[in-house]
C-alpha cells in the first residue's frame, strides 16, 4: 500500500411513509468488489436505493437522496456551451437540455465502534427531485438512534438540509455527535453573510444558516485533520466552500475517500479540473484542491465515493493524457 499522501497528514411502514403514503422499493446490495470497467451511464436509481460494500473491517452503505439538475450557466459560467458539448461527446455522452444532472449519494460508514453518516442530502425543501434520504435510510435497515456521528463535508443545501426532520423540526439523529469544521460553521452563520454571496446562492445561504443555528449547540466544530473515529479522518479540500473537507476512511490495507464536492462531475472535474465551477466560493483554491485530490487518488490508488458521481458513486481515478478520468464501478 503506498504511503498516505501529504494532504492527509494533520418491516412495517415507518412513520414518514405512513404520513406521506410513499411506496416501498427494493434495496440494492453490492458486490464486495470496488472496481469494474469504466462506465458513465446514469443508470436508473431504484426509489429505495441503497448499495453496500466492504472496506476491510468496515461497511460502507450508499443511500440515494435522488438527483439534482444544475443549469450550465450556473455550473460552468465561464465555459462556452460548445466546449462542454464537445467534452461530453468525446466521452460518448450527450448533454441534455443545457444542464448537468447529478446523483446525490449519502454515505454511511460502519466501523466496529461507530456508525457515521456523512452528509444528509437536501431534504424535501430544496429540489423536488431530492428528499429520499430519510426513507431510504430506514429501508436500508439502519436505525436513526444507532448513528453515533453525523459529519458534514460542507453546508450547501444538498448536503445539510436533510439532517432536519420536518415533522419534529429537529435533527434526525438525536444521539449522534454532529461534526463540521469551524471555518464552515462560522462562514454560514456570520451576520449578514447572505449579502456577500451571488443572487443564485442567497436562498441557500439563508436556509443553511437557519438550519445550522437551529441545532447549533449540537455541533462540534473541528479542524481539517481531525480523527472522527479510528480509521476515519477529515482531509482539507477547501475552496468549494471555506471549510470544505473530505472524509478519508481506512481499514487495514484498504482506503476510500468520501469526497463531498471537491469533485462534482464525472467528466468535467476529471478531464478539465481547471474549468471554474460556478458554485465554488474560492475558484482558485477549489481548482488547487481538485488537482491535489486527483493526484492523491491516482497516486495512492485510493477508491473514491463521489457525492454527485453516477450511482452508486464508487470508483477510482486514473491518469489520462494530461488530466484524469473517473472509472466507475
Amino acid at each position: 500500500m503506498p504511503p498516505i499522501h501529504p494532504m492527509l497528514q494533520p418491516r412495517t411502514l415507518n412513520r414518514r411513509e405512513a404520513m406521506l403514503a410513499l411506496g416501498a422499493g427494493v434495496g440494492v446490495a453490492a458486490s464486495p468488489a470496488l472496481f469494474s470497467p469504466p462506465s458513465f451511464a446514469q443508470s436508473a436509481v431504484p426509489a429505495a436505493a441503497h448499495h453496500t460494500i466492504k472496506l476491510g473491517q468496515f461497511e460502507i452503505t450508499v443511500i440515494s437522496d435522488g438527483t439534482m439538475a444544475l443549469p450550465l450557466g450556473f455550473a460552468l459560467p465561464l465555459t462556452p456551451v460548445a466546449d462542454v458539448e464537445a467534452l461530453y461527446a468525446a466521452h460518448a455522452q450527450k448533454l441534455g437540455a443545457s444542464e448537468l444532472t447529478a446523483q446525490v449519494n449519502v454515505a454511511i460508514v460502519k466501523t466496529p465502534g461507530a456508525t457515521i453518516v456523512i452528509d444528509c442530502g437536501g431534504g424535501t425543501d430544496f429540489m423536488p427531485s431530492m428528499g429520499r434520504f430519510a426513507d431510504n435510510f430506514e429501508r436500508a435497515g439502519i436505525q436513526p438512534g444507532s448513528v453515533t456521528h453525523v459529519v458534514f463535508t460542507h453546508a450547501h443545501a444538498d448536503h445539510l438540509w436533510g439532517v432536519i426532520d420536518p415533522l419534529e423540526d429537529a435533527t434526525r439523529f438525536p444521539a449522534a455527535r454532529h461534526v463540521i469544521t469551524a471555518a464552515e460553521f462560522d462562514y454560514w452563520t456570520k451576520p449578514g453573510m447572505e449579502a456577500s454571496v451571488p443572487d443564485a446562492m442567497k436562498g441557500v445561504a439563508i436556509g443553511s444558516a437557519r438550519r445550522l443555528k437551529s441545532i447549533g449547540e449540537r455541533f462540534e466544530r473541528v479542524k481539517p485533520g481531525a480523527e472522527i473515529a479510528p480509521g476515519v479522518m477529515l482531509a482539507d479540500t477547501a475552496g468549494h466552500t471555506p471549510g470544505h473537507v473530505s472524509v478519508v476512511v481506512k481499514s487495514g490495507t484498504e482506503s476510500l475517500m468520501i469526497g463531498g464536492d471537491v469533485l462534482t462531475n464525472p467528466i468535467v472535474s476529471f478531464a478539465c479540473p481547471d474549468w471554474p465551477w460556478g458554485p465554488d466560493t474560492d475558484r482558485d483554491l477549489a481548482i488547487a484542491s481538485r488537482k491535489r485530490t486527483l493526484d492523491m487518488l491516482a497516486t495512492d490508488k485510493m477508491a473514491l465515493l463521489g457525492y454527485h458521481m453516477p450511482w452508486p458513486g464508487i470508483g477510482r481515478v486514473e491518469r489520462k493524457d494530461t488530466a484524469y478520468r473517473f472509472v466507475q464501478v
